[in-house]
């Protein structure tokens, strides 16, 4: 089943997060943009021409956010969003990170 086809689930910890070539595996099915940091979180960053695009942008991702009820972490600037996942109940990655992100890449390809 495609990711975006998929729904967050509630993790309340107490799941091993994902490591090591699982994570690759999870890469793989999202758009290469995504970058891995240290195990524990995926990061990509958006570009947009100008800030209203930059807060539309962000909307949409916490509308997404809260349907999904899992929240990333967002450094917004101007024409710019850096968009953090991970599963903080465990400390690391978790499907729903990858879920959310394979959704999150559809609003930048709109």
């Amino acid at each position: 089943m495609n990711l975006t086809e998929k729904k967050c689930v509630p993790c309340e910890g107490g799941v091993p997060p994902i490591k090591g070539d699982d994570i690759y595996t999870y890469l793989k099915e999202v758009d290469g943009m995504w970058e891995q940091i240290d195990e524990t979180k995926i990061k990509c960053q958006f570009l947009f021409d100008d800030f209203v695009q930059t807060m539309a942008f962000v909307n949409q991702v916490a509308d997404l956010a809260e349907k999904e009820n899992h929240h990333p972490d967002m450094h917004v600037y101007y024409g710019r969003v850096v968009v953090e996942l991970w599963t903080h109940s465990i400390g690391g990655l978790s499907e729903n990170d990858f879920i959310l992100a394979a959704k999150i890449e559809k609003f930048n390809k709109n």
